[in-house]
């Protein structure tokens, strides 16, 4: 009979007849949970667009942690809050922003598809190199998971197309805001028994060396000997170590600011 409803699902119907594509059945999907719920993760980069993502089954849905929903073909997850900085909607339909979907991806993809899906955010102007690291600084320490992958990944991609690193350049960054001087950066200033030692920043007529301690959640014993050794050798050779790690740049600039002043202060007066 011509305008019958056939039911999709506990809460949603649709018309008798009309084409039944998944972006339909997503809707569907989404109409049936009803309130407060947006696609996410591969669903998510599907509909931005990112490269190795195609809509399919199962369909992935954020809901809040109150919430108990189940769906046949729909994976749900949950959060207890939702920054709208990480809410954006694709042909009505609500998702999570695409810097969001790059770092909930990390939990699933493969290092391939979230290295695509990562270059595709920033070559195709869904949102910036700045943002993403901002949000996974606010994000991470939450207990995240896969954000340690996703980072190895970032910090690969830089490798790999030479330069500074985002750290390095949002730290030169901070200081140019700040008024403070420029240092140097990737300058030789001591040697251990088998390497030069290669420091992110010194700072001319003082003998204050920052270093920016990467990516990572956590570091292999090799790395700590290594680190260990150069600081010693940095030390011996009269200079004075500060260390920053990536979430005191991401979540906490001011105390970055206000040690590098300090530090330079008592520099400057040593």
């Amino acid at each position: 009979m011509s305008g019958a409803l056939e039911q999709t699902g506990p809460n949603s119907f649709r018309v008798a007849g009309t084409p039944n594509t998944l972006k339909g059945q997503l809707v569907e999907v989404l109409l049936d949970i009803g309130g407060d719920v947006r696609v996410c993760g591969p669903t998510a980069a599907a509909l931005h667009g990112m490269p190795g993502f195609s809509l399919r089954r199962p369909f992935h849905v954020l809901v809040g942690s109150d919430r108990n929903v189940r769906r046949n073909g729909v994976v749900v997850h949950r959060s207890e809050y939702i920054d709208p900085i990480d809410c954006e909607e694709v042909d009505g339909i609500a998702v999570t922003s695409p810097v969001r979907t790059v770092i909930d991806l990390a939990r699933h993809a493969s290092w391939a598809q979230l290295a695509g899906a990562s270059e595709h955010l920033v070559a195709d102007g869904l949102g910036s190199e700045d943002l993403l690291h901002r949000r996974i600084g606010a994000l991470r320490s939450k207990g995240r998971y896969g954000i340690p992958l996703l980072l190895r990944v970032l910090e690969r991609l830089e490798i790999t197309a030479g330069g500074a690193s985002w750290l390095e350049r949002e730290y030169l960054r901070l200081l140019r805001r700040a008024g403070l001087p420029r240092p140097e950066t990737q300058v030789i200033l001591a040697r251990t028994k088998d390497h030069a030692v290669r420091v992110d920043c010194t700072f001319p007529g003082t003998r204050l060396v920052v270093e920016l301690l990467g990516y990572r959640f956590h570091r292999t014993k090799s790395q700590m000997n290594r680190d260990a050794s150069r600081r010693n050798a940095l030390v011996a050779a009269g200079h004075v170590v500060y260390e920053f790690t990536y979430d005191h740049v991401t979540t906490d600039p001011d105390f970055v600011v206000a040690q590098t002043r300090a530090a330079l202060a008592a520099a400057a007066a040593a």
